[in-house]
């Protein structure tokens, strides 16, 4: 196995675990690394897929005991529970209705640096904007969703499909706008992206499956270990942070990495 590949996939593995659940996108970031590794390939498209999944295991693990309640609730009837995965369905739609009608377009037209970095400054201004007005919350646990809710959540969830947006930025940050608390809308991000990522998963790998090649096992190990670690661990910091902190910082950043984008590529410091 060639060294230079694995630490190329240790690398992005790491990037997506740790901008997956943050409020900076994961794709933005990977269109960028991997312009910078020379691994924007078809062949590094489908990598992406396989440590998306990891990232999406490691909060599954992390949110075991609620999944397992749920899981058991609906196997009781109970209304808790069907009430729970029906909101997380009804957010899930627009976005997968969406990108099933717009996304191959989508990813012709916006996937590249520039989008990425001109998008990671709006966000950014939308964070910002979030945290700076008044925030009246309606909805104190995820477990108090309405189905309205969750369907407003879910719109600003298909934000996302634009890069640069970042899926859990569009969903906590509207749904702060929503009326949601920040420990509500950060974990109904969480649990909207078990189904979301799920599906991209699957639905990608089935459409890029005559790439699949039994010597890219390693590759996608490496990869797969170095996201889900790196995702499991950003996620237990993440939810620690919340408890007493804003987001104002992830908008900060992301107006420092839109703006170096813009300049290298402008300056011709970096051929993306």
């Amino acid at each position: 196995m060639d060294i230079i590949l694995l630490l190329k996939a240790v690398i992005l593995g790491i990037v997506e675990g740790l901008t997956e659940f943050l409020p900076i996108s994961s794709t933005g970031h990977l269109i960028v690394v991997g312009s910078l590794l020379d691994f924007n390939d078809e062949r590094g498209k489908l990598f992406e897929i396989v440590i998306q999944s990891a990232a999406i295991m490691a909060v599954m693990w992390e949110y075991r005991a609620k999944l397992t309640t749920v899981i058991g609730g609906l196997q009781r009837g109970e209304a808790a529970a069907q009430r729970f995965l029906i909101n997380v369905m009804i957010a899930f739609l627009p976005l997968a209705l969406i990108g099933l009608i717009f996304g191959k377009h989508i990813k012709a037209a916006l996937f590249n640096p520039v989008t990425v970095a001109v998008t990671s400054i709006i966000g950014a201004l939308f964070i910002l904007w979030a945290e700076k007005r008044s925030h009246t919350v309606t909805v104190e646990s995820v477990d108090d969703l309405t189905w309205r809710d969750a369907l407003k959540v879910g719109f600003a969830q298909a934000l996302a499909l634009i890069p640069g947006t970042s899926r859990s930025g569009a969903t906590i940050i509207g749904g702060l706008f929503f009326g949601l608390s920040r420990k509500a809308a950060t974990e109904f991000t969480f649990f909207l992206a078990m189904p979301t990522l799920i599906a991209a998963t699957v639905y990608e790998i089935y459409k890029e499956r005559a790439l699949l090649s039994f010597d890219d096992l390693g590759m996608w190990a490496a990869g797969f270990i170095a996201s889900f670690i790196s995702a499991f661990l950003c996620v237990r910091w993440l939810l620690r942070y919340i408890s007493s902190h804003d987001f104002t910082v992830f908008a900060w950043y992301r107006i420092a990495f839109g703006l170096m984008v813009l300049v290298t590529y402008y300056s011709g410091l970096v051929k993306w």
